[in-house]
């Protein structure tokens, strides 16, 4: 789990110090509850411009609701992991034990050999295997017109009920869906989508709070497009990760289906919430 912090695919690695094939399954799983470094950056950045603004607590704030989504994260960890033990993965949990290996002089050249070259490059090749046609997708839709507008508007407009039922929009919708390949791009095709621009621009903090409440954002949206940050299929990169790990075609399958009806059942139950008080 805190693997998962730095990099999902990384937490799926890890999962082959549990000996128990069923529970090293619960944990890849689950993995995907626990927010990497693609998606801190949208995370705080929507907590900030929606939730604590610059003031001079601001960090203070922020960083109180960001350890609150991710606690919760965790919680849904525990929750759903609780739920596959008692239904597909039934069985004997299995004892804990922990051998302190023998002490060794750490042997500088093959740390930085097996654990940062051999291992950054592994992922970042499996990054680049499904991130350059996405890519190329993206470019594709956003400059190619068809009836007077875009591939890529015609595409939100088309997800955009979908959205709505869950607090959201087909944009932001559609940059989950175009962000598969890296979580960091999701916010920056968001960006595109809304400017109708055929590239991706830069905005600062104000700038992207103004074109965001211009497009019809309010702060359920921004509440629900958290959630939905923090409880959405893996990447690209884990879900090649998790194929590899379990040999399967079913578990990367589970593991993309379960963390997304997590998040689009919690999305539409606040969204609901919202519509049914008035607030939106």
């Amino acid at each position: 789990m805190c693997m998962g912090f730095g990099c999902n695919a990384a937490g799926v690695t890890g999962c082959r110090i549990i000996d128990s094939p069923r529970e090293r399954l619960i944990a890849i799983l689950t993995n995907n509850f626990v927010p990497c470094n693609g998606r801190f950056p949208a995370l705080i950045t929507l907590i900030t411009i929606f939730f604590t603004g610059t003031s001079l607590f601001s960090g203070f704030f922020s960083a109180l609701l960001l350890t609150g989504f991710i606690l919760l994260g965790i919680l849904m960890t525990f929750l759903v992991s609780r739920l596959l033990s008692c239904t597909l993965l039934k069985g004997i949990p299995s004892s804990f034990t922990l051998e302190l290996p023998p002490y060794r002089r750490p042997q500088i050249g093959k740390v930085l050999l097996r654990s940062v070259v051999d291992r950054t490059l592994f992922v970042l090749a499996r990054a680049i295997v499904v991130a350059a046609p996405a890519g190329l997708l993206i470019w594709i839709l956003a400059n190619i017109e068809t009836s007077g507008a875009s591939l890529l508007s015609h595409f939100t407009s088309f997800l955009d009920p979908l959205g709505k039922l869950l607090g959201m929009d087909g944009v932001i919708l559609a940059a989950f869906i175009l962000g598969f390949p890296a979580n960091e791009i999701v916010i920056p095709i968001m960006i595109m989508a809304y400017s109708a621009a055929g590239s991706l621009t830069e905005l600062n903090l104000t700038q992207l709070h103004s074109l965001l409440i211009s497009n019809g954002w309010t702060w359920v949206t921004a509440l629900c497009t958290l959630l939905f940050f923090l409880m959405h299929w893996p990447c690209s990169t884990t879900i090649l990760t998790i194929g590899k790990e379990t040999h399967s075609f079913k578990w990367p399958l589970l593991a993309f289906l379960i963390p997304t009806a997590c998040g689009m059942c919690i999305c539409f139950l606040v969204a609901s919430a919202a519509r049914l008080l008035g607030v939106v």
